[in-house]
């Protein structure tokens, strides 16, 4: 939202969102003032409410952010991953028929599966996701391409590595692991740490999305990222030093199950239409975790809340036991 309207100030944007625990409207705190930017709570499976609101707003492009997207959690409770992944893209790709609205989905790198070590992914690649939020991605994905087919209607797909920058949610790795640090907490790390991902600053997503929307094909599917990667270890240390915390709060701890080892993404596709990432992946890292350390107003509310019960579920029992290595 910021990175679009100070692109193209003359556009009317609503933002349509269920506001669900990491929906949080002070995300857009300094907008909702403005006079084209304006609100919907609302469901993306309530298709009457979807429909009504794309017709009162003459809304002419979707952009469908809305997901649950962390894995931990659609191993702890996957059927809401399947409501809002699939049946919520669906709706949209319906009322998008049915009205004549192009339609822009963002997936992710997830949906991949686990990379070889030899290989990058391409758009072009089969699906193979191994976690039930990658595998509602992943059938999202063919609903949007079925519906461009069989329908014709016009629809883009940005699939994003891992992204990282202000306002995500501390469930995620990098604003978990900060805000641990900046509190002196035990920061978990999964296993041995030496999976590989991808970190790509969140501006560097929107200017990638930007780019599909004005310049990409329609039909087309566009890899989002920086086309390098990292162990989770490597990121840890960054936000240490970047905090200047000390890495004995580092604690390794059980792996989640079904823990993808690599995610890779060629990205050659989306720069032949003149895109070029910002921030390298340390960059990108350690400007989020920066972030967190000037904006305690905004996590720490989150921290003290409803998070606190989701945290003990997954990593209370971990943090106990002995450290795994």
């Amino acid at each position: 939202m910021r990175y679009w309207l100070a692109q193209h100030p003359d556009s009317r944007v609503v933002v349509y969102d269920k506001l669900t625990y990491a929906g949080r409207k002070e995300n857009l705190h300094d907008l909702w003032d403005t006079a084209n930017v304006s609100l919907v709570v609302g469901d993306i499976g309530d298709q009457d409410l979807v429909r009504r609101t794309c017709q009162d707003e003459s809304i002419d492009l979707i952009v469908n952010f809305a997901a649950e997207t962390h894995v931990d959690q659609s191993i702890l409770g996957p059927l809401v991953f399947t409501d809002t992944n699939v049946r919520g893209t669906h709706v949209l790709l319906e009322v998008a028929r049915e009205l004549g609205i192009r339609l822009h989905h963002i997936s992710t790198d997830e949906v991949y599966g686990h990379i070889k070590d030899n290989h990058q992914s391409v758009e072009t690649d089969e699906l193979a996701p191994r976690s039930p939020y990658a595998a509602s991605k992943a059938a999202a994905d063919q609903l949007v391409q079925a519906y461009a087919i069989t329908y014709g209607i016009p629809v883009t797909i940005t699939r994003g590595a891992n992204n990282v920058g202000p306002y995500q949610y501390p469930e995620k790795a990098v604003p978990l692991f900060s805000t641990n640090a900046i509190l002196g907490e035990p920061i978990p790390v999964y296993g041995d740490g030496l999976q590989m991902r991808d970190y790509a600053h969140v501006y560097d997503h929107c200017t990638g999305i930007e780019t599909v929307l004005l310049k990409g094909e329609i039909g087309e599917v566009y890899n989002v990222g920086t086309g390098r990667e990292m162990t989770n270890l490597e990121m840890v240390d960054i936000v240490l030093d970047t905090l200047g915390k000390d890495h004995g709060l580092v604690k390794h701890v059980t792996d989640r199950p079904g823990h993808d080892r690599r995610y890779s993404m060629n990205v050659d596709k989306l720069r032949m239409l003149g895109w070029e990432p910002k921030y390298d992946p340390r960059q990108a890292v350690a400007e989020a975790a920066r972030w967190y350390v000037d904006n305690r107003w905004w996590w720490e509310p989150i921290r003290s809340g409803e998070f606190r019960e989701y945290y003990a579920r997954q990593y209370a029992e971990r943090l106990a036991g002995p450290e795994v290595k």
